[in-house]
């Protein structure tokens, strides 16, 4: 028997997912190395091991080893959000901050056929994409105003040093029906779940996608996806909240506050604390717990430098930072969303996309003048938002443009919450992301002072400077 060390990839250009897959799952109970197993496989006996044991035993764990990578391609914004919704999967989007949307590049909604609102809806898009595309030039004239020419710069080069800044804000026009590119990559079992989410979407447009992301599957994993289907528990409780909020809406006074920590452990310090004492002690944890809260101020602040005193720019602190946790209620922009929604790690529960919490305007687009045509358009679009939500609620989300505010709930435990705080705090992060950041900082530090104040942000600007700088409406 061979006792050295073996470290090697299982090629995928050489075995099938599915094979893979099973080549893994094996080694539980067979003795031969992963190069033994695999070379004793065909698709065809994969494909009856996933079919007896992932399906009919529900070892669903062993389709995780089955990875794919999916290009799609064309899909609106409004889809993506279903798409990307699910957290162990890993995504990229074409970014609307790194490049300028194509006019006329936009989705129109199949359950518009034959309505006397296409017509509407498209005029709508076209006009948004129009005042996108009239802004770019003058917003750009405004910041290359502040951000001259550099000596021996050309023309083009010195556009790409700012064109991230003055699109950036311009983006705040396009609707979430314009096109995007994203790619996908996920394990089999979670794709199995993503595939019957958006085939249990109320959108067409997700069903179709869901449905044609299966059959893509289908040819590298037939097993292992074929039975995803949409999710009756899922479509059901859905329609039963969304009317219950018609029958609830209207009993209270609309909340306007934009960040607002709504929930969290006031014990949450010496619960981090005594995870750590534990973690490299032989006590119990309420051993822990106990000896951690007869501790004194001096002392547990020793504990909390200990823990996190060292805590380098790039280091992850230890997972105890999980065992405490916030709710934030926030009203965040539309463009800032989807920069949250990738923080998948946090439980997120977006509200649908509506015209009905008002709209953020940049500064630039007033600096350059901008600021009538840019409230025209976004008039506009929450006037045709209201004739669509009469139609169907859920497809109106089509014409609402990146500028107007969508309320999340965010849930996250201080590990996260560190990761996220130093990632969006920074200086080249979206300006709606730094201004949230900084605020969600802010308020953890005022409920666990200790533990808050190492938390890595950037602390050039207060989230209230940024806010001043970066917008004339927030």
């Amino acid at each position: 028997m061979n006792t050295e060390r073996q470290i090697y990839l299982l090629n995928p250009k050489e075995l099938s997912p599915e094979t893979i897959a099973v080549t893994f799952a094996k080694t539980s109970r067979s003795p031969q190395t992963f190069r033994e197993i695999a070379a004793e496989l065909t698709d065809e006996q994969s494909a009856k091991f996933h079919e007896k044991w992932v399906v009919g035993y529900g070892h669903a764990s062993v389709a995780e080893h089955a990875v794919l990578h999916i290009a799609v391609e064309n899909v609106s914004r409004l889809a993506i959000e279903s798409i990307e919704g699910n957290r162990l999967a890993s995504y990229t989007e074409k970014s609307t901050r790194y490049q300028k949307w194509d006019p006329e590049k936009f989705y129109i909604p199949r359950e518009l056929d034959s309505h006397s609102l296409r017509d509407v809806y498209i005029e709508t898009c076209q006009r948004l994409f129009a005042a996108y595309q009239q802004s770019l030039p003058a917003v750009s004239a405004t910041l290359k105003a502040d951000v001259p020419l550099r000596e021996g710069e050309s023309e083009a080069a010195w556009d790409r040093r700012v064109r991230s800044q003055y699109v950036d804000v311009c983006r705040y026009l396009l609707p979430a029906a314009s096109l995007a590119n994203v790619g996908i990559t996920a394990n089999a079992r979670v794709l199995e779940h993503a595939i019957a989410k958006m085939l249990s979407d109320p959108l067409q447009e997700v069903q179709e996608i869901g449905r044609e992301i299966k059959a893509v599957a289908l040819a590298e994993v037939p097993t292992l996806v074929k039975y995803a289907d949409q999710l009756p528990y899922l479509m059901t409780t859905s329609r039963f909240f969304e009317q219950e909020q018609v029958r609830l809406d209207g009993e209270a006074a609309r909340d306007e506050e934009w960040c607002r920590l709504v929930s969290f452990d006031p014990h949450g310090e010496e619960a981090v604390l005594a995870a750590a004492v534990y973690r490299f002690g032989e006590m119990s944890y309420p051993q822990a717990c106990a000896a951690v809260q007869l501790a004194g101020p001096e002392e547990k602040e020793r504990l909390v430098c200990g823990l996190l005193g060292e805590l380098g720019k790039h280091d992850v602190p230890l997972r105890e930072l999980e065992l405490t946790n916030y709710v934030f209620d926030v009203l965040v922009d539309q463009g800032g969303y989807f920069e949250l929604k990738r923080h998948r790690m946090m439980t997120q529960t977006p509200q649908p996309l509506t015209t009905r919490n008002g709209y953020t305007i940049p500064q630039r687009v007033v600096l350059a003048g901008f600021e009538p045509a840019y409230r025209e358009a976004m008039d506009i679009a929450a006037e045709v938002y209201e004739k669509l939500a009469a139609f169907n609620p859920h497809l109106a989300g089509y014409v609402v443009p990146n500028g107007f505010k969508r309320r999340v709930l965010l849930g996250m435990n201080l590990r996260t919450a560190f990761h996220f705080c130093a990632l969006r705090s920074a200086e080249n992060a979206h300006f709606s992301m730094r201004r949230l950041a900084l605020r969600i900082a802010e308020q953890i530090r005022q409920v666990h002072p200790l533990l808050g104040a190492f938390l890595q942000i950037d602390t050039k600007d207060s989230w209230q400077e940024i806010e001043a700088r970066y917008f004339s409406q927030a």
